[in-house]
């Protein structure tokens, strides 16, 4: 009698919990390391498209900011306007190009909504994780209206689709490849950590410092004197985080030459001082 009372008491708690299973739903939620995979995806589709600009902020489901980054060059009112295209996204589960649509056609009575939830312009994209949306991304001051959303597709796809934000393979024939070496050209800019150079030099040129890249360098012919590190001289801010100047006080010199292969760190003046004839050399830039 005892063993079939305990029974049944297992048999009623075993029905209640699969009731109380039954009632509540597994929920995902945005971390911030994916609020962060997010950003960086956005980052890297401007870097792709060289977009001039461009705020990415992305909220939880609840249209709560979870992380902004304005890229330079980009104006000032942009990053409000990128959280409210990402809050309203995500609150009303649709990209923010389908509101602007509607309002172009007619029903303007939407723009009455409160603008601290509703921003019908194009560029908020819903992030979707296994079939549940749990945050949003917006992005403005890319180019264009469409670029804005180009950016904003990347960056949700990064999680709702992780091999989308893989990247590919990327193949240069020997024909592009000996053309980028004629006159010395990026060969390779998709990503925000590393770049591809196919460099070329007739001469000597300025002192360079790169404040956030790495530059390993293989030369493929010719040979160059190189100067790195010391004090650079008359330095003058050329862009981000870049630097030229005249000459280098102090440093080391060497003759670099067919096969070798130098690293020079970020932050480190670096100067190709003499260049008695065609020097061709491969640059990898690692941020």
């Amino acid at each position: 009698m005892r063993l079939m009372k305990s029974l049944l008491v297992l048999i009623v708690l075993s029905a209640l919990t699969a009731l109380a299973t039954a009632q509540v739903a597994e929920k995902k939620s945005l971390t911030l390391e994916g609020a962060k995979k997010v950003i960086a995806a956005a980052k890297a589709e401007a870097a792709k498209l060289k977009a001039p600009g461009g705020v990415i902020a992305v909220v939880d489901d609840g249209g709560n900011l979870m992380a902004v980054e304005r890229l330079d060059g980009t104006f000032a009112a942009g990053a409000n306007i990128s959280i409210g295209k990402a809050r309203t996204a995500v609150l009303f589960k649709k990209p923010t190009k389908v509101f602007e649509d509607i309002i172009n056609k007619g029903r303007t009575a939407m723009t009455a909504l409160p603008d601290t939830f509703f921003t019908p312009l194009q560029g908020g994209i819903p992030i979707m994780v296994d079939g549940q949306i749990v945050g949003g991304v917006g992005v403005s001051g890319a180019a264009s209206a469409q670029q804005d959303e180009e950016l904003a597709i990347a960056g949700a796809n990064t999680l709702s689709n992780p091999e989308a934000g893989k990247p590919g393979v990327s193949y240069f024939e020997k024909e592009k490849v000996t053309a980028a070496f004629a006159k010395g050209a990026v060969l390779f800019d998709g990503s925000d950590k590393y770049m591809v150079h196919a460099s070329h030099r007739d001469k000597a040129g300025m002192v360079e410092l790169h404040e956030q890249d790495a530059d390993i360098i293989y030369v493929l012919d010719g040979s160059a004197v190189l100067v790195t590190g010391g004090e650079m001289v008359g330095g003058k801010v050329t862009g981000p985080g870049e630097i030229r100047g005249t000459d280098i006080k102090g440093g080391e010199t060497r003759t670099i030459s067919k096969g070798d292969v130098i690293i020079v760190p970020a932050g480190t003046p670096h100067w190709f001082k003499e260049v008695p004839g065609p020097l061709n050399y491969y640059v990898v830039k690692a941020r």
